[in-house]
């Protein structure tokens, strides 16, 4: 399936600790920059008493707004090495933040860039990342006597299926995200284990996002 873009699933928040300095990361999924105006706003006036915000975000799924500050560590130390993490690992969509109460031992450059780059490479380690492809997505509706032989094949599947969301009334309706090549083939497998047992019906392609599994 065509991947549109790599981002992360859910915000996280990892602190390191390097010659007694805490360096706090906040990782944000975003879509654009007003949010990440916000976020920082929010760190700033939670961490007012740190010595350093720095900051890097990427956005659009080409990847071609890329903004990054020392926010006053010397140039190049802090703001570039956590832009480059974002980008080595092809992510997009998303912001970091990296709070410092410094701790009494100067670093040196190398010392922080290596410390920068480790505080948004061990917050990454984290997170959940998640492929944003465009999708069709079908309701599939079956009774609850079929409901531990569906969710049992689902977890067995090879077949690119992803369940998005679930209804449980009379019925039991699964919302699936598919590849749009290969839903009939999809079907026809459901159609066959169930004896026929089944409703299948196509809504529109959505893009959504798919967590990767590590």
């Amino acid at each position: 399936m065509p991947v549109n873009y790599l981002s992360i699933l859910t915000p996280i928040i990892d602190e390191i600790e390097i010659k007694k300095s805490r360096f706090i990361t906040y990782l944000f999924p975003i879509q654009s920059e007003d949010e990440f105006d916000t976020h920082l706003a929010a760190i700033r006036k939670e961490h007012y008493k740190a010595t350093h915000h720095c900051q890097a975000f990427i956005l659009n799924e080409d990847a071609s707004i890329q903004r990054m500050s020392d926010d006053g560590e010397p140039s190049g130390t802090a703001g570039v090495p956590m832009l480059e993490v974002l980008k080595n690992n092809d992510l997009t969509y998303i912001m970091a933040v990296t709070v410092r109460y410094f701790g009494g031992t100067k670093l040196g450059a190398g010392g922080l860039i290596r410390a920068y780059s480790s505080a948004v490479s061990e917050a990454l380690d984290k997170a959940i990342i998640v492929k944003n492809v465009t999708q069709l997505i079908v309701d599939c509706v079956i009774d609850y006597s079929q409901n531990d032989l569906f969710t049992y094949l689902m977890e067995e599947t090879t077949l690119p299926i992803t369940i998005m969301d679930t209804k449980y009334t009379d019925k039991v309706t699964y919302q699936l995200a598919l590849d749009k090549d290969k839903a009939s083939e999809i079907h026809e497998q459901l159609i066959d284990r169930f004896s026929g047992q089944i409703e299948w019906e196509t809504q529109d392609e959505q893009t959504v996002d798919i967590p990767i599994k590590k």
